[in-house]
This record gives structure tokens, sequence and C-alpha cells, in this order.
């Protein structure tokens, strides 16, 4: 590792410089009469640690450069006034350490720094915030062991991410790491997939093909949307994991098994568990290692790293010039609620770093929900007072929320369209969007591009006038509605909006395809119209 020092303060800046190389760190000191770029260009750092002088307006042009070059910055500042060291954290210093300085502290707390730095490109987690460092530090504890892991988190926020890290750093990391989403097999393949079949076991098996738990043998097996398998499957996972053996479908041997199993789920397994459609022992089998992902509204302090670090890779990746985002256009990109997560902000980015056209982002560049504040106005949703006093309407409460978040998802995939749409007439049209009432709450979601239904169950109207090509401005769920009637007009939505598609109608609600197929004969719904590829 390689450490770069300023000079503008000088006696710090070579007591801290001594004892980083007493420690085996390879050093460079830059005096301010230097061309200190061209050294950083030299000397590749892994970190540069500016000493004194931290606003001077060099120094300020250096550290905007290399934030986006990935170079963490660490400050030794020659203030003590906490109005000053409230400016340099928000210039972007990674960590400021003020004097009289420990040389011998401020030494540990830049190894500590680098090997998190080493950390994050190596498995792609990026973020300095204390949530995401409870993350790293669990990651790196259950790395070495071969227990099984439960990664529970909202859709986007890099479960999988997680999974491979877990694998990359442990014992296993020269071996398979195969990832299954559980969620988007047919039942009626799943057992072929994990387990394998031998030749004749059903129509169409000419040979005998190894599962998923075989190609993974030594190595570590994922398997996303755990809370989407079956339950006659399940009762076979917990004998593999019990037993580590398993039986290929239409076989009768037993085959012995090494894997690490990795799961993950977008919606706490318990809730699984207490429906009664996942198996209890299955989860605590499951569950003996736990890491929960924050959402990125709880990690906002992120956001500013993860921006740099996709535009540097996207850069790359297209051969494009990026300037970068004006202060303005990154402070919203900070407050914005961010529903679908890490993933979402990733897509964002790479259309702006693709269609740019070399010029500085503003916040006119920026889609409109993010602009307007988006869904940081709307979540988490509330439910109002009239039905909050049973378990029932408690219960109902987490459906609607569930759905409402379905809603959102939903509009962010035609957002982009629409907002190209907007842009293009010239008097514009008033916004489109759904309430829900519940004892008295009223309040705005972003619709999607479709109507909820052409015909809306009882408890469930419309008001506000209606546009021919869209949906009501407003629709309202009274007080007693059946949640049941609700879940059907937003599953009616999801599949208009994907023309039939079940398995994207299903990506859209956050579901699996065959809880999608059983809603859709649990409600009726006309079967022919909808396809499923």
């Amino acid at each position: 590792m390689t450490v770069l020092i300023t000079l503008h303060d000088v006696e710090p800046a070579v007591r801290l410089n001594a004892r980083l190389e007493a420690d085996g760190v390879e050093t460079v000191l830059v005096s301010p009469l230097d061309d200190v770029r061209a050294e950083i260009r030299r000397s590749r750092p892994d970190l540069i640690v500016v000493s004194g002088q931290l606003g001077d307006a060099d120094n300020v042009g250096l550290l905007r450069e290399e934030l986006w070059n990935g170079v963490p910055m660490v400050g030794l500042p020659d203030t003590t006034d906490p109005a000053q060291l409230e400016r340099f954290r928000s210039l972007g210093y990674v960590e400021l350490f003020t004097k009289p300085i420990a040389v011998d502290d401020v030494a540990l707390e830049l190894r500590r720094l680098m090997e998190r730095h080493a950390l994050q490109e190596t498995t792609g987690l990026i973020g300095e915030s204390e949530p995401l460092r409870e993350v790293m530090v669990k990651v790196e504890q259950m790395a070495p062991v071969g227990s099984t892991v439960l990664i529970e988190g909202e859709s986007g926020t890099g479960k999988e991410l997680v999974a491979r890290a877990l694998a990359s750093l442990g014992p296993r990391r020269n071996k398979p790491f195969i990832a299954v989403n559980v969620g988007a097999l047919p039942e009626s393949l799943l057992e072929s997939e994990l387990f394998g079949h031998e030749k004749g076991a059903f129509t169409g098996a000419a040979e005998r093909r190894l599962g998923r738990f075989e190609l993974a043998d030594d190595g570590t097996l994922f398997l996303d949307e755990i809370g989407e398998i079956p339950a006659s499957t399940q009762v076979k996972l917990l004998r593999v994991l019990e037993e580590r053996e398993l039986t290929r479908v239409g076989g009768t041997q037993s085959i012995k098994v090494n894997v690490r199993v990795i799961a993950a789920t977008n919606r706490p397994l318990r809730e699984h568990v207490e429906e009664g459609t996942f198996r209890a022992d299955l989860y605590y089998r499951l569950n003996v290692l736990s890491i929960y992902l924050p959402p990125l509204r709880e990690r906002r302090d992120d956001i500013p790293l993860l921006v740099r670090r996709f535009v540097r890779e996207f850069t790359a990746e297209h051969g494009r010039t990026f300037p970068g985002l004006s202060a303005e256009a990154m402070s919203m990109l900070v407050e914005y609620s961010w529903p679908g997560n890490v993933r979402e902000l990733r897509n964002l980015l790479e259309s702006m770093v693709v269609l740019s056209h070399g010029r500085e982002i503003g916040p006119a560049d920026l889609p409109r929900q993010i602009r307007e504040g988006g869904s940081a106005r709307y979540l988490p949703v509330h439910v109002g007072p009239a039905v909050r006093g049973a378990e029932r309407a408690a219960g109902e409460g987490r459906e609607l929320e569930f759905i409402l978040r379905s809603l959102l998802e939903l509009k962010l995939q035609v957002e982009e369209l629409r907002r190209q749409v907007d842009d293009g007439r010239s008097g514009g049209g008033p916004g489109v969007g759904f309430g829900v009432s519940r004892g008295g709450f009223i309040g705005e979601v972003p619709a999607p591009a479709v109507g909820v239904s052409t015909s809306l169950p009882a408890g469930v109207s419309a008001i506000g006038p209606r546009d021919e090509s869209g949906p009501p401005n407003v629709v309202t769920v009274t007080p007693g509605t059946k949640m049941s009637d609700v879940e059907r007009a937003v599953i009616e939505a999801a599949l208009k909006e994907t023309r039939g598609n079940r398995r994207r109608a299903a990506d859209l609600l956050g579901i699996g395809e065959r809880t999608l197929y059983r809603k859709i004969k649990e409600y009726r719904l006309p079967e022919l119209e909808y396809s499923v590829e």
C-alpha cells in the first residue's frame, strides 16, 4: 500500500511519515512547491493525506479530482473550529485528525481505512456509513466459516454482492459460486434444478443432469428469493442441509455434497413462517448466521461514494468523458428515497453517463421524481387511526404498505419514458397519482402509466377527472375495503403494464412468479388474457 502525504504542515506530516515507514507502509512526501498531481499520477497512491490548509483552493481542487478517481483523502487540519471541520467533511475528506496528533493512533486508523477501501474494491460493497460498516464487519467474521447465512434486505440493496463477498473472502474462494433465483424457477422444474435428475425421471429427461448442489460441491450455493420455495421442496432442502446428502429426481442413490448455502430474501423470512408458508425448522436451519442489508435511504452518506464509483465504472465501460454532477444535483440524489435502492441508482448513473455528452449534470437533467423529491414524500405509508384497533387491521396495514411499494416500483419502470413524453409536450398536463384513504388519511402516490382497473371493486373508487388516455387522478380505498380487492386491482395493473407477461409482472410487484400465478387463480382473473412468456 502507498500513502502520499503533503507537506503543507511539516511537523505532523514528517512524524506520520516516519511512523508509517516503520510499519512497512510505502510513503511519498510531496512539498507544496512540487507538482502534486504529477506525483499522484506517478506513484498511484492508495490514500492521500493533506496536512494543513485543507480549505486551500488547490487542495480543494485536488480533493474533487481524486474523489472521482476513487482515492480516499484524509486531512490533518490546522484548526479545531467545529464549523471549519464540518466544512472539510462536507468537501469529502473521509477522516480528519486534529491537533495534538497522536501519530500511532493515526497510523492505525489509516491502515484500517486502507484495508476497508481494499475490501470495498474487492467486494463491490461501497460505503463508509455506520450501517454498511456493520455489514462489512459481519462479512469478515462470517466468511471463514461454513455455516449457512440468511441475508435479508429490500430489492436492489446488493444481497448477491454480500453473498459473493462471503465466498470470495473465505476458504472456498477458488471453488464454484452458483447463484439460483428460486422465485424465477417453475415449481415443476425447481427440484430438478436444485438436486438434478436421472435419465428417464420424467418426460423429456433424455439424460442424467447434475443439479446446482452438485455443481457447487466444495463451493457456495446462493439461493435468492428463498421465501418463494414451495412446501414440497422445503422438506427436501432441509434434508440436504441437515444430512449433507441428496437424491436426484428419479434416483435412489444418496449423494454426498459439501456446499455452503447462503440464502436471501427481500421480505423478512419470519413473516413467511408466521403466515404458514415457510417451515419453521428450515428457517432456523438457514438462519444460523444472519445479515441485514440496509436500504439506501438508511445510509445516505454513502450515495456520493456510490455515485463516483459507478461513474468511474461506466465512463470506462462506455468510453465516455463525464465531468460529474453539480453540487445541487448531488444533493438531490442524496435526499431522494431510492425505493429501488443501489440498483436504481446504478441504472440511473449509467443512463446519465451515456447521455450526458461530456457536460456536467445539473438538477434539470435528473428524472422528475428525483427533482420533486419522489417517494421520499410518500414512504413509509402510515395507516390512519380509524382501523388500528385490531391485529387484523395492523396486518392489513402491512399488506397495504407492500401494495403501495409495488405501485411505486411499477411507476419507476415507466417514469423515464413519461418524462421524455412530458418534455415533448408544449403545455404539459396534470400529474396523475393514486391516493389511499384509511380512516381519514389520504396521501398521493405517483401512479404507473396505466390505470389500476377499468372496473374497480366495491370500496375502491375513482375521484377527480379522468383523462381518456390515463387512469383516474386519485383512487380511494375506504375503511372496511377488503385488502383482496386492492391487491386484485394492483395485480391487474401490473399485468396490463406488462401486456400479460406474468414473469415481468411478478418482477414489477416484487413477488415470485408462482405466487402471482396463484393470485391470478385466486382472483379468477381472465387467464387467457395473460401469457407466461
